[in-house]
């Protein structure tokens, strides 16, 4: 059932209509709002460092949390509202019709009701941070009436628990919004209509040949450290300026320095004076989907379980959205089983989904690990069981280390294939709990004194020390190969000794390409048997001999790197190696006159504009960056591209924040964050941090007040 109408009556600011219609104007705080947020703005201090990173000092954590989602919102509003709108399913108030879908999708489990009847019941504590955080960002928006709202004009406290997670795409995002519409669109039949082969059911994954997504975590014991000392590679691959930089501290235990998912209240990758924590996108199964047997029964709609039939819950959501004349909405009736939601259809069946969506206890887990002291604290905290899509890396100064795999996995009869859909009648399909720690595949202090991860199984986690695959349901990971930056691990981590900070830099950043020392043999051995007759062989000796000589390593001054990496894009496109590499040869020279260009001349940063989506000009200043795409095996990924308007190809994602972190008895870090702390181009934080993050060069970390205070730039509290 839909409905549309507009809401011309109700741009009213009525508390009740603060999420299903924001109005026209902001409201103004009440005298008693207006005197909490300055009282608690008094609590605390913000100290901005010479490269514009916020270190936020309060009395209490509710304090930090106030000071530092204050200081989230001036370093760049527009990225924390446009995640508070993707959560909420208000994207459609801003970005029109065409959003309504994803907004759907986000309200199927992050609906207002449901997310404020689970503050109420929040332990005092949480409650106290959901309040900070609806405090500072109303306080920033307060003090800052310039500042559009980007469609929220208010933020409350319940708010904080639609956005539990901070990696670059949530678990909801795996529903499909074309299957979606398709089932919820313009007077859906549930009983559907005959499916013409299986729906798509996940979202359009990268092509394998695209950049991948993911991130690179490596831990080292002290046994294998020069000092003595645990280290930490915190290495997130995600589209740039994803994360704030920032530091949190009060009196009450906590001191996280890492980085932050914008409008979150946590250390989401980073580390305390005595722990670390890095968090790699994890193949774990675990997410599962169910057809159902719908039953219509006079006006109300049951599916079968078992003997049983069950009714399916109806619940009504109602969707603002832009139009070019004004707001208008749209209102939906969803189903849900005992699973989760109805999110489509195969044939005569529904489609149900069971996914983690515990959001108490998932924002508790992400912001009790932040002050966790130690390995055996850590895992405690993990005993939530709520971290459902990543996989961790861990090190203490205590000489811990550990891979640790996602920690929310069903319990499941391994007699299904838990990839495909099961059929939610048969109640053989039900959940036994989730998977304990012991039952998954984790390396905790392995006696190699290293661990690692790089998106790809757990199986050579800790090499001889790994988890053994026969040990766990095939749905614990559904990785079946080595990815190519896990080999490349594998040649770096083994057999050394005398790592230093310093050290893992090297690693991070090894120019070592082991995608082409794989592929390119095929190639030169097709050159080398082409007829001494042949056209071929005059046309691309040149280009065959920069191949042949080359070490496999990425540079800026590489033309072996441009050859190869066009050559590798064009691979697939082609079936035989040598139509591909001249088709590689033809793009070089008509985008960059020739085929001899080196790699930097290609290969680009450039940051020019606020804009969360891409925007790029050859004509403006960019800076050469040597290292590529993770999909070649370069541990220091650039995923780099052209655009309809340029040559040169430019990045949006891969490295976006670095750390290296030594847990001695001070824990020292260093770290790069791609462009600059700012999204505000008059800011010299905007950029100021591109040089080095082009050059693989990681500025040392202020983690002590002393320190901060004596590369300061600024000391002030919010709203001052």
């Amino acid at each position: 059932m839909i409905r549309i109408r507009t809401l011309a009556a109700l741009a009213i600011a009525l508390p009740t209509l603060l999420y299903h219609a924001p109005p026209l104007q902001a409201q103004a705080p009440s005298a008693a709002e207006l005197a909490r947020w300055e009282a608690q703005a008094a609590d605390v201090t913000i100290l901005r460092d010479r490269w514009g990173i916020a270190h936020v000092y309060g009395q209490t954590d509710a304090d930090a949390v106030f000071g530092m989602v204050y200081a989230q919102a001036e370093d760049d509003y527009p990225r924390v509202a446009a995640n508070y709108r993707r959560s909420l399913g208000r994207t459609a108030v801003v970005d029109g019709e065409r959003a309504l879908w994803w907004d759907l999708r986000a309200r199927l489990w992050a609906d207002p009701d449901s997310l404020q009847a689970q503050y109420a019941r929040s332990p005092a504590w949480l409650r106290d941070l959901m309040d900070a955080f609806a405090d500072g960002l109303n306080y920033y928006l307060h003090t800052h009436p310039e500042v559009e709202r980007e469609g929220i004009s208010r933020y409350e406290p319940w708010m904080a628990l639609s956005f539990t997670e901070g990696s670059i795409g949530g678990d909801i995002e795996r529903v499909n919004l074309r299957t979606l519409e398709a089932f919820y669109g313009d007077e859906p039949a549930p009983e559907a209509t005959e499916a013409h082969g299986a729906p798509a059911l996940l979202e359009p994954v990268l092509h394998p040949d695209l950049e991948p997504r993911g991130s690179n975590g490596i831990s080292i014991a002290p046994a294998n450290t020069l000092n003595g000392n645990a280290l930490l590679l915190i290495n997130p691959h995600t589209s740039f300026y994803f994360r704030s930089e920032l530091q949190m501290v009060s009196q009450e235990g906590l001191n996280a320095y890492g980085a932050v998912t914008w409008g979150q209240f946590f250390i989401y990758q980073g580390f305390n004076e005595t722990a670390g924590w890095m968090h790699t996108s994890s193949g774990v199964d675990n997410i599962d989907w169910f057809l159902e047997t719908p039953v219509r029964r006079g006006q109300r709609w049951f599916y079968r379980y078992g003997a049983e039939e069950r009714p399916a819950s109806e619940r009504t959501l109602t969707i603002p959205y832009r139009t070019d004349t004004g707001m208008a909405e749209r209102t939906f009736t969803v189903y849900d089983t005992h699973r989760g939601p109805v999110v489509g259809r195969e044939g005569q069946l529904w489609l149900s989904v069971s996914l983690m969506w515990q959001p108490i206890e998932a924002l508790t887990q992400s912001y009790a690990r932040t002050k966790a002291a130690d390995l055996d604290a850590y895992l405690e905290i993990m005993e939530l069981y709520t971290n459902s899509s990543n996989n961790t890396l861990y090190a203490d100064a205590a000489g811990n280390i550990a891979y640790l795999h996602s920690n929310y996995i069903p319990r499941r009869d391994p007699r299904f294939d838990w990839t495909e859909p099961v059929d939610g009648s048969d109640p053989a399909t039900a959940y036994d709990g989730v998977l304990a720690l012991e039952e998954t595949p984790n390396a905790i202090n392995p006696s190699v004194g290293w661990a690692y991860n790089t998106n790809n199984f757990p199986w050579s986690a800790a090499g001889p020390d790994s988890p053994r695959r026969q040990d766990f349901p095939a749905y614990v990971e559904t990785n079946q190969t080595e990815n190519a930056r896990g080999h490349h691990a594998l040649m770096l981590l083994p057999g050394k000794d005398d790592f230093t900070l310093e050290g893992l830099i090297e690693v991070a950043y090894d120019s070592y390409l082991p995608y082409f020392e794989q592929t390119l043999p095929a190639l030169i051995e097709a050159y080398d048997a082409l007829p001494a007759s042949s056209p071929r062989r005059a046309a691309l000796a040149a280009p065959i001999e920069v191949l042949r000589a080359w070490d496999y390593r990425w540079g800026g001054s590489s033309v072996a790197t441009s050859l190869a990496t066009f050559w590798g894009s064009e691979r697939n496109a082609s079936a035989q190696p040598l139509d591909a590499l001249e088709a590689a040869m033809a793009r070089l020279e008509a985008d960059f006159g020739t085929w001899e260009t080196p790699w930097g001349e290609i290969n680009r940063f450039q940051r020019i504009s606020p804009e969360i989506g891409p925007n790029f000009d050859d004509a403006a200043h960019s800076i050469p960056v040597p290292f590529t795409s993770a999909r070649w095996g370069s541990l220091a990924s650039f995923g780099a591209r052209a655009y309809p308007n340029t040559k040169r190809w430019y990045g949006t994602s891969g490295n976006s924040f670095v750390a290296v972190v030594e847990f001695g008895e001070r824990v020292r870090a260093r770290a790069v964050s791609a462009g600059g702390e700012s999204g505000d181009p008059a800011s010299p934080h905007f950029n100021d941090q591109a040089a080095h993050y082009a050059m693989g060069f990681l500025r040392d970390v202020y983690f002590y007040r002393a320190d901060v205070e004596a590369n300061l730039e600024r000391a002030y509290r919010p709203g001052r």
